[in-house]
């Protein structure tokens, strides 16, 4: 977009159980979880509490008591990108999974028990955009939306929509809503007449050292600020903060080079 399309919920709401195929959580795995820790606290004011030890050395953010992300620690032998990860609602990730796999993507990790907190799978769609997969238990995943140092949208950003769309709505059954605008690449995927998330194809500007990925929106009470905060404490910026039709946005990475995108949304 790359342009964010507004929040899911409403300012301040909490979720009881998302709908099958709603972006439910957003996790990142890196090396080095002190300095990582570090810069997501000072970025957006989260504080963090271990666990599921399921899932190894592991943190859930929190924002006012509420979980809104999570960070995990990779092995210092696995040199994997650096990716924020959505996870998308599931209520039997055994049949997703399965379903992934006869649908042309491919399932890389579980599905797997996260002891009481919910069952999960990492998969990845034929193009190669890694996602997740979370059928809730006790976690039922993010608990507050619309307010600053949240998840806000997320998109994926791929090198053209029709290469992919039909998986994810054959996976999740999404309603398909594409651009009124006939060169702008972009479909909207809804659930129960609702926008969820995002396919936007950029043809060759699908950057090479990355491919087909996934990209989460955060929320902000002002972009230019969260930018300069994002240089401020060891981050680059990628897209200069601009508006657009669903608010301003920019695009940053984090110090071990994660992207993700900041938004002020228009309510």
């Amino acid at each position: 977009m790359t342009e964010a399309r507004g929040s899911a919920g409403q300012n301040g709401a909490t979720h009881a159980r998302h709908t099958p195929g709603t972006p439910c959580w957003v996790s990142l795995m890196v090396h080095g979880m002190a300095t990582t820790q570090d810069f997501y606290g000072s970025l957006f004011g989260w504080e963090f509490e271990p666990g599921p030890h399921q899932l190894g050395q592991y943190v859930r953010a929190l924002l006012d008591g509420h979980e809104v992300a999570g960070i995990g620690q990779l092995p210092p032998d696995r040199h994997l990108p650096i990716a924020w990860t959505p996870y998308l609602a599931s209520d039997d990730v055994d049949l997703t999974a399965e379903t992934v796999r006869l649908s042309g993507g491919t399932v890389g990790v579980g599905p797997l028990d996260a002891a009481e907190a919910g069952r999960m799978a990492i998969a990845s769609d034929p193009t190669g955009a890694v996602f997740g997969i979370w059928q809730a238990s006790a976690h039922l995943g993010i608990g507050i939306t619309g307010v600053p140092g949240t998840p806000a949208w997320n998109e994926l950003v791929t090198r053209d929509t029709e290469s992919v769309v039909k998986f994810y709505q054959g996976v999740f059954g999404y309603a398909l809503e594409p651009a009124a605008a006939s060169d702008f690449d972009y479909v909207t995927l809804h659930l129960d007449t609702r926008p969820v998330a995002g396919i936007h194809g950029v043809g060759h500007d699908l950057p090479r050292d990355r491919g087909p990925h996934w990209m989460t929106y955060f929320e902000t009470a002002d972009v230019d600020d969260t930018v300069a905060r994002v240089t401020d404490l060891g981050g680059h910026l990628l897209k200069a903060p601009h508006d657009s039709p669903y608010g301003r946005v920019a695009k940053v990475a984090d110090p071990e080079g994660a992207l993700f995108s900041v938004i002020h949304s228009v309510r």
